[in-house]
């Protein structure tokens, strides 16, 4: 059976839809995760930055492929049995929010001090302080390491792969198993695609960057 580039590529598309869904889930948990866990690292209480702490080091200590197959694979021994799309999420998501949770705290550490006491003399609340002055200029510090950071997640979707779930990698191994003598340009493909969408996540952040500075300069 004769088969070409461009007769792989619907099937591509196929598991680029669940990369770039998985990437985009993943991402929004892990900068859930990032914020909570930055914060908490700051908090005045030591329990909060123990738990924190736990989370952060357990996550960043052990291999993003064993926290995959250990809630895919393991969780269900213990009588809970999690979706492949939602463990593949939160595996990831987790993970890769353990790393960001040291971009928020240095990023909020980094405000100039005459900030905080500025928001001190007019007399705002923490949260107003937090939410008002600070959290948005440290914002902008965050900007270009989160953007590294998605750019890492999207490449780590890779792994999902393992626990069969119908990726951009899941397809291309498929078509490489029914025609063996296609690898290479199978693999090139697989490279063209997550190169687009590392690409796009960095000309998307260097926008976001430009629109959140406008104004502050």
């Amino acid at each position: 059976m004769d088969v070409t580039v461009m007769s792989m590529l619907p099937l591509l598309l196929e598991g680029a839809k669940v990369t770039v869904l998985v990437a985009v889930l993943s991402g929004i948990v892990a900068f859930a995760a990032a914020v909570t866990a930055g914060l908490c690292k700051l908090s005045r209480w030591w329990v909060v930055r123990t738990a924190t702490a736990v989370y952060v080091e357990v996550f960043r200590g052990t291999s993003l492929l064993v926290q995959l197959f250990w809630l895919y694979f393991a969780l269900p021994f213990l009588g809970v049995e999690l979706p492949k799309l939602l463990a593949a999420v939160l595996a990831v998501g987790l993970n890769y929010g353990a790393y960001g949770s040291e971009i928020v705290r240095s990023s909020i550490l980094a405000v100039p001090k005459g900030q905080w006491e500025a928001a001190i003399a007019l007399n705002m609340t923490p949260y107003e302080r937090m939410t008002r002055i600070i959290f948005p200029q440290a914002f902008l510090r965050m900007l270009p390491p989160f953007g590294n950071l998605m750019i890492e997640l999207i490449k780590s979707t890779s792994l999902v792969y393992f626990i069969t779930l119908a990726d951009l990698t899941y397809q291309a191994m498929l078509l490489r198993n029914n025609y063996y003598p296609m690898t290479p340009y199978i693999f090139s493909l697989l490279l063209l695609f997550y190169f687009v969408m590392a690409y796009t996540v960095s000309l998307c952040t260097r926008w976001v960057e430009r629109k959140a500075a406008a104004g502050r300069m």
